[in-house]
């Protein structure tokens, strides 16, 4: 083989994994925006959600920040080298973060050190598989860190919330299934998409689940008890109310996959792999011996260009005004003008803003902050970011990160130096929600995976702190405008998120007692 052409191959698949979302995908995403109602947040964040494919398309660019952990299925010639193959994988991923088409995500689990290239211990993961076919079949999925904590994996018997027991036949199946969409809520990014494995060890069971995320949304399932299954849930699912972002609509999910093995009478697992709406997932076919690209997977089908008029079309169809309430916040922000926002209401953001993940939370919780934050605005956001030859730092991708991991420290630290605003996604928990109250603060959610779209909000970057954490979990100063988001936890102990989640609880009471099968 030529390695060379090999691992110009992989990175070919890699930044188009990262910037070019499948046909399969968009045809899903279009039937969800054609499907809402016009002049709903849902419909809103389906609106920003087809402006960011489109704006990563015309950028080459990440479409959400978190390209996660890049996991590649490789079918190989018996024959073929596999230890060369990895290591023109591993170029392939340390030039990609380096042109900033991937962030740099791996860290050491034990010093919390960022290796700044996507390279270390298991990182990234490699599968391979001897075939018989003349060619090389290399698939790559991006499955970012929100929608990864969303995995979820059921050992039956089991009691499940609003659904009770869950035994060991298709109905505790379908039971483990339907809880697991709504255990996700909106902090996998809905509407998202589900991998389900029956069966094996606890381990196999997610790798299964993982598989069947690497299936086309629209294929059909050659078994006939788990065509049905995947019939149901994507029809019920839909039921529950929990919508794009968690906001509350008509679309929930947007397709599930499940596959089965075998397994030990003593152990019956179900695993479940949620998937963001950002579903990056491609494949390629190459010549074993030329090493290039013979053909594109997941490429059947119309693809929808979201400039195009008949995308126009749904996009308008979604762009009726909210009925909400539009305040526009400079900060530094006071609890004035907090007190006087309500779930519901959009935020224009202009001025400064600070990123803030987990290392800064946790930091924060111990020292005093680099900067004064009295009155100011906390991003939950890890950026992809690449500096030029002058030194300055420009973001490519800098969408939101999943808020709930903060929950241990957000209403401390806000309370400690007089935060305002926290933007991130998902929603929080009652810790934060009451501190909001007592103090005076807000949540605003943002639109997850909408990286490109916040990207082109954020003017300029002002300042870096904290460096020594990586990129993604650094202190940036960056200046914005026109950014928007929606407050969905306010300072009078209103909480969108409680209330979606309490709503979508009982809904999902009602699927409890249907037989299935």
């Amino acid at each position: 083989m030529n390695i060379e052409k090999f691992q110009e191959s992989m990175y070919q698949l890699i930044v188009e994994t990262s910037t070019n979302l499948p046909k399969d995908v968009r045809r899903a995403i279009k039937t969800a925006a054609e499907r809402e109602n016009a002049g709903t947040r849902s419909a809103m964040s389906l609106d920003t959600i087809t402006n960011n494919i489109k704006m990563a398309d015309d950028n080459v660019s990440p479409i959400c920040q978190d390209t996660g952990l890049p996991t590649f299925k490789i079918k190989t010639p018996v024959g073929a080298n596999q230890i060369e193959m990895k290591k023109a994988i591993y170029n392939a991923i340390a030039q990609a973060t380096k042109d900033g088409k991937l962030r740099p995500n791996s860290v050491d689990s034990l010093t919390g050190e960022n290796s700044g290239d996507n390279l270390g211990g298991g990182t990234p993961v490699i599968k391979f598989e001897q075939w018989e076919k003349d060619y090389i079949d290399a698939r790559l999925i991006l499955k970012g860190g929100g929608c990864e904590n969303k995995n979820i994996q059921y050992s039956l018997p089991a009691e499940l919330e609003g659904l009770g027991r869950a035994g060991r036949d298709l109905d505790g199946i379908r039971k483990c299934i339907m809880h697991s969409v709504y255990q996700a809520q909106g902090q996998g990014c809905s509407a998202g998409f589900i991998g389900v494995g029956i069966g094996g060890d606890r381990s196999s069971g997610y790798d299964l689940a993982k598989e069947q995320l690497f299936r086309t949304v629209d294929d059909v399932n050659p078994h006939e008890d788990l065509r049905d299954l995947e019939e149901y849930v994507m029809e019920n699912a839909n039921k529950l109310g929990i919508g794009t972002m968690g906001f509350g609509g008509e679309t929930t999910l947007l397709g599930c996959k499940v596959g089965v093995m075998n397994r030990i009478p003593a152990s019956f697992y179900v695993s479940v792999a949620y998937n963001c709406w950002a579903y990056r997932r491609l494949g390629v076919a190459v010549n074993p011996e030329s090493g290039e690209i013979q053909e594109w997977m997941y490429q059947e089908g119309e693809k929808i260009d979201f400039a195009q008029p008949a995308a126009q079309e749904i996009a308008a169809a979604v762009e009726a005004p909210v009925e909400q309430n539009v305040v526009t916040l400079t900060a530094p922000i006071t609890e004035e003008q907090i007190r006087e926002l309500k779930v519901g209401d959009v935020v224009r953001i202009d001025g400064m803003m600070y990123t803030g993940r987990d290392a800064i939370h946790k930091y924060l919780s111990d020292h005093d902050s680099p900067v004064d934050l009295n009155g100011q605005v906390i991003y939950h956001c890890g950026p992809v970011m690449l500096k030029d030859e002058e030194g300055n730092w420009h973001v490519k991708a800098a969408g939101p990160t999943t808020s709930i991991r903060e929950e241990p420290y957000q209403g401390d630290i806000m309370k400690k130096f007089g935060i305002r605003a926290v933007i991130g996604k998902g929603g929080m928990g009652a810790k934060t929600l009451a501190a909001l109250k007592e103090h005076g603060g807000v949540y605003l959610n943002a639109i997850g995976g909408a990286a490109q779209y916040y990207a082109d909000c954020i003017k300029s970057v002002e300042g870096v702190d904290l460096m020594n954490f990586g990129i993604p979990e650094a202190m940036w100063h960056l200046k914005v405008e026109g950014f928007t988001a929606v407050v969905t936890m306010d300072s009078h102990g209103n909480s969108l998120h409680e209330d979606v989640e309490k709503s979508s609880l009982e809904k999902l009471a009602q699927f409890a007692d249907r037989v299935y099968k």
